[in-house]
């Protein structure tokens, strides 16, 4: 017999709630679903982006970086929440932070301002605090706007 306690799953909406980053540099709206395995969230691209000033001027794009950012807030920061709220108790969640490792990135068509986007993420690994995820950006209309695999490690804040 286990006497390992697991932890209640977190909902989207406690998800969103631990996430570190805020306005202006949050780029996660909301949560659709998450579980063990894979997890999906939206944006929509403000038209007022900083970035957009200029990148490019009179013809804005979302930078890569920033697709990337978004695609890594919601598939290893807040997956990663997730999985971590099923082996420790909530109230400890705020002890960790979770820092970018790596990833490989490709970009098939732009972003423009006011584009809501999908994000989809399916676990790889979650192992002693690292995460692996593959993660893809999928436009209104299901198109794929990118793709990668993108890890995180949970340091100890």
């Amino acid at each position: 017999m286990s006497t390992e306690l697991k932890t209640a799953q977190l909902t989207p909406a406690q998800i969103l709630k631990y996430i570190p980053q805020q306005e202006p540099f949050r780029f996660i709206d909301q949560i659709l679903y998450v579980n063990e395995n894979e997890i999906s969230g939206t944006y929509t691209f403000k038209q007022n982006e900083s970035f957009y000033v200029g990148h490019f001027p009179n013809k804005p794009i979302t930078p890569g970086v920033i697709l990337l950012e978004s695609m890594c807030q919601v598939g290893v920061v807040a997956f990663g929440i997730y999985l971590l709220s099923l082996e420790i108790p909530p109230n400890k969640i705020n002890n960790w932070l979770t820092m970018f490792t790596d990833a490989k990135v490709e970009f098939f068509k732009s972003v423009h301002p006011k584009d809501t986007v999908t994000i989809k993420a399916t676990k790889v690994f979650w192992r002693k605090m690292k995460l692996r995820a593959n993660i893809e950006l999928y436009d209104q209309n299901h198109n794929l706007l990118a793709s990668a695999v993108a890890s995180g490690i949970g340091v100890p804040r």
